[in-house]
C-alpha cells in the first residue's frame, strides 16, 4: 500500500505558539512539515529529558548559539513545565528573535504546576485527528465509524493490523503511559473506568452510577473524567438552557476524540457497531464541529439540549447571539419524527437554523429542518457555508 499524505487544514502562525493535541493526532509531521524547525527538543527522549531536567538553563544556551530567525520546536512541554520560564525569558530578552513551537499532549502537569503560559505571548492550537475534508476522497464514514481518523490508522489497509494498532495505542498509552502521568495508584480501577467511560460515550454522564457499577468511589470517577479531558482524549458537553419555564436536563455528556479509540475501549473492533453506530456518528460530527472551529478560530461553543421527558437535540452550536441546532441520525432515510426534539427546542425562539445529519444521500427539507448526508455536512460545514 502507497502511504497517504493529507495536506492539514492547520495553518502555521506567525509567532510562538502552543500546539495541543492527543498523542498520534499528527502534530510532528505537521511541524516538520509546515513548521520547518532548526531545533527539536523531544522531551519523549530520556537522555534529552534527563539533561534538561538537571540544567534547564541549558535551554537558553543551545537556543542562544542559533542564528536569528530560528525556529524551535519543543515536543511534549508538559514533561518539564519549567522551561517554559526559559522560554518566556528568551521571547522577553530577544523579542522576534526566535519563534517557539510547544506541543502538548497534555494540560494536566501544566496546570498542577501553575505553569508560566507566557502572558498572552503565545498563539494556542489543537490538532484533531484528520477530518473529512482534510481525508478529501479517501473519506469513508464507515471507516471512519469502525476505525476512527488517527493519521496512523488511513496508512494501514488489512482490517487486522488497524485493530492492532488501535488496541496498542489503547494500551500503552491510555492505560500506562496516561495512568503514569496522573500517578493513578489503582490501574485496575482506572482500565475498568476507560471501559465503562467508553461505553458511555455520547451519552449522559451520571457519575454515581459509573460508580457503582465500576465499584469505583465516586470522587475517584471524578478524578478519571478529569484526566481524560486534561490529557485531551475527550470533552464533556454542557447541557444548554432555552427554555425557563421548561424542566431541562443537568448532567452533562461525555465524548472521546476519536471513533476508533472508542471502539478498542469497548473491544469490540472488528465487529459491526451494531446499535452503537448512533453515538459513533455523533462523536464523529461533533469532532468535526470542533475541530472546523479550531482550525478557523471561530470560538464556537458546543452543548446539547435535552428534556426528562425525552426531548432532545444533540448539539447547539453557539456565538454571540446566533445559535444552530444539529440532529444526527445513523439511518439512511430520514423521518419525519427525527424533527421532534428540534421543534421542541426551537420554541424558546432562540435558533437561527435547525439541521440534521444521517447517513441516506439525498439533501432534503423536512418541515423547517435542512437535511444532510454526512459527507455533504462537512463540505458545507469547512466551506463556511452552514454555520451562517
Amino acid at each position: 500500500m502507497q502511504p497517504m499524505n493529507f495536506s492539514r487544514i492547520l495553518e502555521c502562525p506567525a509567532k510562538t505558539f502552543f500546539l495541543f493535541g492527543p498523542r498520534g493526532t499528527g502534530k510532528s509531521t505537521w511541524l516538520r512539515d509546515h513548521f520547518q524547525p532548526d531545533l527539536i527538543v523531544d522531551l519523549l527522549r530520556s537522555a534529552e529529558f534527563l539533561k534538561l531536567s538537571a540544567d534547564p538553563g541549558l535551554l537558553r544556551s543551545r537556543i542562544e548559539a542559533l542564528p536569528p530567525g530560528s525556529k524551535i520546536v519543543i515536543d511534549e512541554i508538559q514533561k518539564l513545565p519549567i522551561l517554559l520560564d526559559e522560554v518566556h525569558s528568551l521571547i522577553f530578552d530577544y523579542r522576534d528573535k526566535y519563534q517557539f513551537a510547544l506541543t502538548g499532549s497534555s494540560a494536566r502537569k501544566l496546570k498542577q504546576a501553575d505553569a508560566n503560559m507566557l502572558a498572552g505571548r503565545a498563539f494556542k492550537r489543537e490538532m484533531f485527528p484528520l477530518c473529512a475534508r482534510e481525508l478529501g476522497d479517501a473519506f469513508d464514514i464507515k471507516e471512519s465509524l469502525n476505525f476512527g481518523t488517527l493519521p496512523g490508522i488511513l496508512n494501514i489497509a488489512d482490517p487486522a493490523e488497524k485493530c492492532d494498532f488501535l488496541y496498542a495505542y489503547v494500551e500503552t498509552y491510555l492505560q500506562e503511559e496516561i495512568a503514569r502521568e496522573a500517578a493513578v495508584r489503582q490501574l485496575q480501577n482506572y482500565h475498568r473506568f476507560l471501559r465503562h467511560a467508553a461505553l458511555m460515550n455520547a451519552q449522559v454522564v451520571n457519575m454515581s452510577n459509573i460508580s457503582r457499577e465500576a465499584g469505583i468511589a465516586r470522587s475517584t470517577v471524578d478524578n478519571y473524567f478529569s484526566i481524560l479531558v486534561d490529557t485531551l482524549i475527550g470533552t464533556f458537553l454542557e447541557p444548554l438552557h432555552l427554555k425557563a419555564k421548561v424542566k431541562e436536563v443537568v448532567n452533562p455528556k461525555f465524548y472521546f476524540f476519536d471513533c476508533g479509540i472508542v471502539r478498542a475501549l469497548t473491544g469490540d473492533l472488528g465487529e459491526s457497531p451494531g446499535d452503537r453506530i448512533g453515538y459513533l456518528l455523533e462523536t464523529f460530527v461533533l469532532n468535526e464541529l470542533r475541530a472546523y472551529s479550531s482550525y478557523f478560530q471561530k470560538k464556537f461553543e458546543f452543548h446539547y439540549w435535552g428534556t426528562p421527558s425525552g426531548a432532545e437535540v444533540d448539539f447547539v452550536v453557539s456565538k454571540a447571539k446566533s445559535k444552530w441546532a444539529i440532529e444526527v441520525k445513523a439511518a439512511k432515510r430520514w423521518d419525519r419524527k427525527f424533527n421532534k426534539g428540534l421543534h421542541s427546542a426551537a420554541d424558546s425562539r432562540q435558533l437561527n437554523r435547525l439541521i440534521g445529519v444521517y447517513l441516506g444521500e439525498d439533501c432534503l427539507i423536512s418541515e423547517d429542518v435542512a437535511v444532510y448526508p454526512i459527507s455533504e455536512f462537512c463540505r458545507l460545514l469547512f466551506d463556511g457555508a452552514l454555520l451562517v
